[in-house]
This record gives structure tokens, sequence and C-alpha cells, in this order.
């Protein structure tokens, strides 16, 4: 028997996941746990059995946990991580600090992370996925990441070792981030609240932010992101091949994708993780019948389907 009788955070079988994700989908975790903070996150590895998976969960904004749920440990990152700290021209951040306060805190400080504003979720998950807009890219100001082992121990993580590319990087296997430092170029404070306003103000104009989503449902295979600038191209922007090939609109059970902006896939009220998934893998079917474009997922689907 495992003993977690030195470990502070909250354990919980079985716990429901929909409601901690942006979708409202999914089966539950078989195991729960939410750390104090990163020497408790380092206890409870330590004592979990190593054939155990783990799986880190920040805010669930990027996510379509399947319906039957997730084997092994579900981690959620939440209040002893999300501190927010300016030193000169960086800022050392607890991967579950949104990345629109990060935002917001840095541009008090005279920094400039504007293109984070508009990007949902947390810190942690803007890492994995080299979240992005307007021409920059995490990456841009990755400067270190502190990140627990799946044996449990604190390790330092390099550029050249998450190997950045357009919306992915390589964590190894099992390690659960903790906290990031990035870099910003310097700025007034006033005009780069002025910038995030307006940036705010055309994302609520094109996306349907008021619909339950998950964000940008697949990478564009331009592969870049959008850049902001008046000679931004839209020939292959993930929205538009979805366009081109008919599937603005289109529903499958409770899912549907978007009227507003069909790169966004919606729970219209009562959709399954399958019902989700199946619309998405419509669209990327059509699309490469289409235009023979192969879409690929940047929502990222994990658990296991219900038989």
């Amino acid at each position: 028997m495992t003993d977690f009788s030195h470990v502070r955070g909250k354990i919980t079988m079985d716990r429901p996941l929909a409601d901690l994700t942006w979708l409202r989908v999914g089966g539950p975790a078989e195991m729960f746990f939410q750390p104090v903070d990163k020497d408790d996150l380092q206890s409870f590895l330590k004592a979990l059995p190593i054939e155990t998976s783990v799986f880190p969960m920040g805010v669930g904004s990027n996510l379509i946990v399947r319906d039957g749920g997730i084997k092994g440990a579900v981690i959620r990152m939440g209040r002893g991580f999300n501190h927010i700290e300016v030193e000169g021209e960086t800022m050392r951040v607890g991967v579950a600090a949104l990345d629109a306060h990060v935002a917001r805190k840095a541009a008090d400080a005279g920094l400039d992370l504007t293109f984070l504003r508009t990007i949902p979720g947390a810190i942690g998950g803007a890492v994995r996925m080299n979240a992005g807009c307007y021409g920059s890219y995490v990456a841009d100001h990755f400067v270190q990441a502190t990140a627990v082992t799946r044996a449990g121990e604190e390790v330092r993580i390099s550029t050249d070792e998450l190997e950045f590319a357009y919306r992915q990087s390589s964590l190894p296997e099992g390690y659960v981030l903790t906290e990031v430092v990035l870099r910003a170029e310097r700025g007034d404070p006033e005009t780069l609240h002025a910038r995030m306003e307006e940036q705010l103000r055309k994302r609520d104009e094109t996306q349907p932010t008021k619909d339950r989503t998950a964000g940008s449902t697949f990478r564009n295979p331009a592969g870049f992101s959008s850049t902001g600038q008046a000679d931004d191209t839209h020939e292959l922007k993930a929205w538009k091949v979805i366009d081109d090939a008919g599937m603005r609109g289109a529903t499958f059970g409770g899912a549907q994708m978007s009227t507003k902006h069909p790169n966004f896939l919606i729970n219209t009220g009562g959709a399954t993780a399958a019902d989700l998934e199946g619309l998405g893998e419509m669209v990327r079917k059509k699309v490469f019948q289409t235009q023979s474009i192969e879409l690929d997922w940047e929502v990222l689907r994990i658990g296991e389907p219900v038989p």
C-alpha cells in the first residue's frame, strides 16, 4: 500500500474532470492530486509507484478529456504555483499563473508580454505548446524553467532541452513544470495596456469568446500564428482551409464548428468528448479530401474513450 501520509495536498480518487475543462466534457481521473507547493509535489511523486503515469493539468483551457477518463494520476497545479515576480527585465512565474494576468503584471512593470493577453489558459500550458500570436511566441521570451521529474527530483530546463517548434515543445516524459522565467523588452506601461485593450477588442469581434470552446482547434498549416500585420496572409490558416472545405458551422451530436470562427470547436450544451473529437476528425478528413492538407490538432486530447 502506497504511503501518502506525509503528503499535505488533497488526493481524490475517481474525481470527475468535466467541470475543470473549458469544454466541460470528459470522464474522471483515476487519482487526482492538488499539491500545496513544490515540496509537496516532490513528496507525492516520490511516493507514487513509478509505473503510475502522471498528467499535469492547469485550467483545462486547451484540453479534451475523453469520456472514459484518465488512468494514473492527474496533478492539478493551483494556487501554490501562481506567483508572478518581476526581476529587472525578467519575470519569474508559477505555471498556474494565467497568461492574461502575466501580461497585465508585465505591462504594469513596463515589460512587453502583451502577446499573452489574449491567449487562454495558464503559463505552464503556454510553455508546453509554445503559445503565440501577433508574431510572438513563448520561445522568443523563454529563459529557463523549473520542473519536478517523475522520480520527484527538481531540475532546471533550458531552451535547447525543450526543442521549441510551432505550437509544441518536447518536455521529457513525466516532468511536471513548476516555474518559468521569461524575458521581455521594455515598453511604456500606458502604451502596453492600450495595445492589449485593442487586441481584446479584435479578439471579441472575430472569435466566439462567449461560447464553450478550447481556443483554436487546429494548428495553422502555414506553420505560424497570426502576425497582426496588415499584410498577414490567410491562405494557409486553419480557419480558411476549414471554411473552404465547407465545414464552418458543421455539427456532430452536441459539437459544432463555430460560425463566427470555423477553427473553434464549440460544446453547444450537451456534447460529449466523443462528439467534439469526432467532429474534429470529420473536419480533418474533409479538409484533406478537398485540399490535400492534413490538419494537426492544437487542442490536446487525452484519456480513454468509453468502450
